[in-house]
């Protein structure tokens, strides 16, 4: 099954897997979400759109649509 930045519950954090370079806005890679780095959902707007994103300290939101085309691996947190 195919984990996505939309399936994340507010404060999980992910790492950034993989996505179509197609279909993501280049203005999203110039912020930081790229492959290897963190994402962790903040906030989730009253209707559900859009996402609230904390990408490696970069702070922004991003519509679902965009969202489910990125694909996350969950970060286990231990205690």
């Amino acid at each position: 099954m195919r984990t996505t930045i939309n399936s994340l519950k507010k404060g999980e954090k992910a790492i950034i897997k993989d996505f179509d370079i197609d279909i993501i806005p280049l203005k999203l890679l110039e912020m930081g979400c790229l492959p290897g780095n963190t994402v962790e959902l903040l906030q989730i707007a009253p209707f559900g759109d859009p996402l609230y994103l904390d990408i490696n300290g970069s702070h922004l939101a991003i519509r679902i649509e965009t969202a489910k085309e990125i694909e996350v691996e969950l970060i286990k947190i231990t205690l």
